[in-house]
């Protein structure tokens, strides 16, 4: 994760953590109002992993990416979100440096584990829409969920080398009651190409693709649809369709998940041309954290198959024998 650095050296000793100003009545409600975010982070992305896993109709190549997302999304709502929420109400980190340390490393982990879902998912839908015959007989889910591992292991294996090789980060002065830690110069270019500039550039390629393929597509739907068609064409029609879909929705996540992501980065990069104010740093740490909590949400708008599994599962027919069969699609 790209850390803002921050001048804390001048002010350290003049820094106290302030005084609460809000009534205790307002303090209550953003406590129950953080803790509400959290759950519902939680509890959203569970239901998709308990959803993919379960529901064999659900295990396929692209839903065991999106397995991956929900499962780093259900992390940042139960490891990050709670200290960072605190962070924000009491205007003071009472974690401690050990701790603040622990914090943005794991917080760095899932933001980059995250972005690579994203791009993976990217180049999952432009092998589905350009070259489907060869996605069909090539990509299978044990291919997919070996991808996933390897993410997951390459995400961790640079975390422990820019812990390894960025040693100030756990020599670096820091405030009492602050969580911002250093990272040097060359690092600091290396992560923003490694967990910014390199992904983003796959997603955003890849889509624009995608959108041309899904344009011509849905032009030959509309031919198809002019004529009598025989039933083979009938099922070409509607994969295609179905595949546009699919496309359509993704699509969606990446572009919210890009909306959450930018003002952070874009903040990131002029933070050494422009005075850091830490509120405003917090408020958009807080905002990328939250496409966490609205991945669901998009799910559940735009995925029948989803809608259908919550109702299932609170009905908890999930227990009943040979549930996993259960059409859902």
């Amino acid at each position: 994760m790209n850390l803002t650095e921050f001048n804390l050296l001048d002010r350290c000793e003049h820094f106290s953590c302030p005084e609460r100003s809000v009534s205790p009545a307002v303090y209550i409600l953003l406590y129950v109002c953080g803790a509400a975010v959290v759950l519902l982070t939680m509890c959203g992305n569970l239901l998709i992993i308990i959803s993919i896993f379960h529901f064999k109709q659900l295990h396929t190549p692209t839903n065991m990416l999106v397995l991956s997302l929900a499962v780093s999304d259900f992390f940042v709502g139960a490891f990050v979100m709670p200290p960072m929420i605190i962070w924000i109400i009491e205007s003071c980190w009472i974690f401690g440096r050990s701790f603040c340390i622990s914090f943005w490393f794991i917080g760095g982990f899932i933001t980059i584990l995250s972005i690579y879902n994203i791009a993976l998912i990217s180049v999952d839908r432009y092998l589905a829409l350009s070259h489907p015959f060869f996605y069909m007989n090539r990509v299978s889910v044990r291919i997919s969920c070996i991808v996933v591992v390897c993410d997951w292991c390459v995400v961790v294996t640079y975390i422990l080398a820019l812990i390894y090789f960025n040693g100030n980060f756990t020599s670096s002065v820091m405030c009492p009651g602050e969580c911002f830690l250093f990272m040097n110069g060359t690092w600091a270019v290396i992560n923003l190409i490694i967990t910014f500039i390199f992904p983003l550039s796959v997603i955003i390629i890849l889509y624009s693709r995608v959108f041309l393929i899904a344009k011509k597509h849905a032009t030959a739907i509309r031919e198809l649809n002019n004529h009598t068609r025989p039933q083979t064409q009938k099922i070409t029609s509607h994969s295609m369709k179905s595949e546009r879909k699919a496309a359509k929705v993704l699509g969606i996540l990446v572009c919210v998940f890009l909306a959450f992501l930018l003002p952070y980065f874009i903040y990131s990069l002029l933070g050494g041309v422009i005075e850091i104010q830490a509120a405003i740093f917090q408020i958009l740490v807080m905002v990328l954290y939250l496409n966490s909590t609205i991945n669901p949400v998009i799910y559940a708008l735009f995925y029948s198959w989803f809608r259908r599994c919550i109702k299932l599962i609170i009905n908890r027919q999930i227990f009943q024998t040979d549930s996993a069969l259960i059409n859902v699609l």
